[in-house]
């Protein structure tokens, strides 16, 4: 068991749909045992800058309003891509603010990118850490599952369902790019969602006029419209990436690969008039879905149950139909999880007569 009376709780990273139920699980779940929560402002600078930035949290809270209903960070996030100092020194600046909260422990909602980052802070202080996993791009490794994720494939499947409406009244092919980064799992299980006729991912190379194929027999069975999905991180034909600019700390930001697509199959193909849709932070909003509401749910209260076991340095995962946990360390190790390109949502795309590149 553990004396933990004092915890922390923050969001890092880019926000997305379901952050505040986690939010309300872990305020409810540790008020239970009787801990103060203490809510993190704005990520780790809630921590390493001074004045510290907090408010102490309470059930009411979340009962009285209506934010575990919402998308968003109640605690506001920290993802602005800012170089820092050193680790050494944000580490001691990171000791010195936990020292100053009094905090026993604290629940870090993140990617594996943040999750990283708080872990190696933590390093140097004895507070504990617990990371809960929230990316609309699926991607943080080990777990099946992170909350945000289903809530983003509803607000791409919800785009495509309309532009169909829009394609079929035009006579166009109508390309959606869709966030995901390096991984194409929001774009495929959006595409197959929204029965989209192409889909083109990270993972898996693919051919313009591969894809100029697939529109010439969608019009020859008489439909006068597609609907292609691409994801942000697609690189040309040749290799590149058509927009790939580096933030502040050298993280790389992609897009345009949309027109690219649309400027390559209108020079190759005239029976079809593109038009590209990207969609961008609307995919981090959105009303929450009922499964990253209970996915929340089950994180958060699994977070306090670990540490009031005496865990630490922890992430909360779902696999194999049930909550469980991994060391950080070991979470961090297994980098980024792009799709596997043998999966059943691979094959069911196949299956179903979508082109989704030059799968071997």
């Amino acid at each position: 068991m553990t004396n933990i009376k004092r915890l922390g709780v923050l969001t890092s990273g880019g926000d997305c749909a379901g952050l505040n139920a986690i939010i309300r699980s872990v305020v409810n779940s540790a008020t239970q045992k009787g801990w103060e929560v203490y809510g993190i402002k704005n990520g780790t600078d809630g921590i390493t800058e001074n004045p510290h930035a907090y408010e102490i949290l309470t059930v009411d809270n979340f009962s009285t309003t209506p934010w575990p209903r919402l998308s968003g960070s109640y605690l506001g996030s920290l993802n602005k891509g800012v170089k820092m100092d050193s680790l050494e020194e944000m580490t001691r600046r990171f000791a010195q603010g936990v020292k100053d909260l009094n905090l026993d422990a604290i629940v870090v909602i993140g990617g594996d990118g943040s999750m990283n980052i708080v872990s190696n802070y933590c390093k140097g202080t004895d507070v504990k850490v617990v990371g809960i996993p929230k990316t609309i791009d699926n991607d943080t490794p080990i777990t099946e599952s992170s909350v945000g994720f289903d809530t983003a494939c509803q607000v791409c499947t919800d785009a495509i369902d309309s532009l169909e409406l829009t394609a079929r009244s035009h006579n166009r092919a109508l390309i959606v790019e869709v966030m995901g980064r390096d991984a194409g799992h929001l774009a495929l299980h959006s595409a197959l969602a929204g029965f989209a006729d192409v889909c083109i991912i990270p993972e898996i190379s693919y051919s313009i006029d591969s894809i100029v194929k697939k529109l010439k027999e969608i019009k020859a069975t008489g439909r006068n419209h597609a609907i292609i999905v691409v994801s942000e991180g697609v690189k040309t034909e040749k290799g590149g990436h058509i927009s790939h600019k580096e933030n502040l700390v050298g993280e790389a930001v992609y897009g345009g690969v949309g027109e690219y697509l649309s400027a390559e199959i209108n020079s190759r193909y005239k029976e079809f008039q593109t038009r590209v849709t990207t969609l961008g932070h609307i995919q981090r909003s959105g009303h929450p879905t009922a499964s990253d509401r209970l996915l929340g749910s089950l994180f958060g209260a699994k977070a306090i149950d670990l540490l009031a076991s005496g865990e630490n340095h922890k992430m909360v995962v779902w696999k194999n139909g049930k909550v469980d946990s991994f060391k950080i360390d070991d979470v961090v190790k297994e980098g980024t999880t792009l799709l596997n390109v043998n999966s059943d949502y691979v094959k069911a795309a196949e299956a179903v007569g979508m082109y989704i590149g030059e799968v071997k």
